[in-house]
């Protein structure tokens, strides 16, 4: 009896990891961790390549307060990114993929060379709630939980397709060919954006926003899609 308890107790921490490592199965999957809870590594601003380690709090990344955004140091394309976040009350945030942090366009801020899921403290599903991809494709839902609580949050870039998902619950998406025309919806409707998605880059940085208030991510991990 007390053997099988003993195995019992080492396949489960076998299957699931602390904060900010892999199991064994997401090693084998070949997931890569992106934050390792303790430093900055691997991550920079708009500005700093180097980050304070003023960011790391208590195993969790907080982008707040910085230059805009935190991101990766490295580009990706074709993924699935895997991360919680927690709010705090009031907070506007956001989550960053294909952008280009260190080569902003003359007279727009980096928000408008990537593209932006958002993270705000609000209960409705508007193009600005959580889950939306900003400004440009509204959620079915919002399945975050209170300012305080973690969320997990899974966003897949795969080529011309953008996939949000929120606690579970898939709440957006966006294929990228049905997007050719700057400031235009797949709808025909105006977006203040004047990309034509249908072209724009598919690789790009990661980003976490500084929007004026506390936001703070941990487990963020990656899996590259073939």
């Amino acid at each position: 009896m007390l053997l099988a308890v003993v195995i019992l107790m080492f396949a489960s921490t076998r299957s699931f990891a602390a904060d900010n490592t892999l199991t064994d199965q997401e090693k084998k999957d070949g997931w890569l961790l992106l934050f390792d809870g303790q430093t900055t590594k691997g991550w920079m601003s708009p500005k700093e390549k180097t980050l304070p380690d003023k960011h790391v709090q208590e195993g969790s990344l907080n982008p707040h307060p910085c230059d805009y955004m935190l991101t990766s140091e490295k580009a990706w394309e074709n993924y699935k990114l895997s991360l919680n976040f927690k709010i705090s009350p009031k907070c506007n945030s956001g989550i960053f993929v294909r952008t280009f942090p260190l080569m902003p366009r003359p007279g727009k801020d980096v928000g408008f060379n990537g593209i932006e899921i958002a993270i705000d403290d609000t209960r409705t599903v508007g193009f600005h709630d959580t889950g939306a991809i900003y400004d440009l494709v509204k959620p079915t839902k919002n399945a975050m939980k209170p300012a305080g609580e973690w969320n997990h949050i899974v966003v897949t870039s795969d080529r011309n397709l953008l996939v949000v998902e929120v606690n579970g619950e898939t709440v957006s998406r966006m294929n990228f060919d049905e997007w050719p025309e700057p400031n235009k919806r797949a709808d025909g409707t105006v977006h203040k954006f004047d990309v034509a998605y249908k072209t724009h880059p598919r690789k790009g940085h990661i980003g976490l926003q500084d929007h004026g208030s506390d936001c703070w991510y941990k487990n963020i991990k990656l899996l590259p899609l073939k």
